[in-house]
This record gives structure tokens, sequence and C-alpha cells, in this order.
């Protein structure tokens, strides 16, 4: 069973950090892209950061760059996203996603969210 847990949500303040974590289960994690998107209610979905299998290529949204930085273990099998200099704005609901190619073809999970705030 595919898994996505995501973690490490909650309030900061404007300027501060907090690091996100996605445990993923049930797939071959060092076989899938790896990213960070985020909603606010009423807006579309937008990809902040992903991480790929090959070099660990890294890209980012042009609004979170040098700011935050996404990062993988695949041993433990897990994805981070390290936000420094949080800003009002940051607020949102962050998900963990996975894409890859397997033998049944191309697969994509999602976790369940965890919401991020940030006061001024």
């Amino acid at each position: 069973q595919v898994q996505l847990v995501e973690s490490g949500g909650g309030l900061a303040q404007s300027g501060g950090s907090l690091r996100l974590s996605c445990a993923a289960s049930g797939f071959t994690f060092s076989g899938f892209d790896m990213s960070w998107y985020r909603q606010v209610l009423g807006k579309k979905r937008e990809l902040v950061a992903l991480i790929g299998t090959t070099n660990g290529r890294t890209n980012y949204a042009d609004s979170v760059k040098d700011r935050f930085t996404i990062s993988k273990d695949d041993v433990k099998n897990t994805v981070y996203l390290q936000m420094n200099s949080l800003k009002p704005e940051d607020t949102a609901l962050y998900y963990c996603n996975a894409i890859g190619l397997t033998f049944a073809g191309l697969r994509e999970y999602w976790g369940q969210g965890t919401q991020v705030t940030v006061s001024s």
C-alpha cells in the first residue's frame, strides 16, 4: 500500500523556519521524482520544489528560491523541505508528491497535506 505521510507543518512567525518531512512507503522511492506542492483555499495547487532521480537535480518556484531547500534520504525513504525566511504568503496546505515510471506504467501519488501558517 502506497503511503506519503507529511509532518512538520504548524505555525511560524514571519522570518522563521520550518522543516517539512514526507515519509514514503509502498513504492520504490529512489526511482521516483519527489516534489512539494502547496495550495491556498480557492487557488490552484502550485509546485514549490522538486528533486529528481537524476543526480538529485532540484527545481524551485521563483517565489521560494534561496529560501527553501528540498532534499531526500533514499535510505529513510523521506523527502524534506527546509523553509527559511518564511513569509505570510507561504501560508498554505503543503502536499508531498511522487511521480515515476514503473513496470505498470506512470504512477503518481499524493500525501494528505500538512498545514503551514505564517503570521506577520
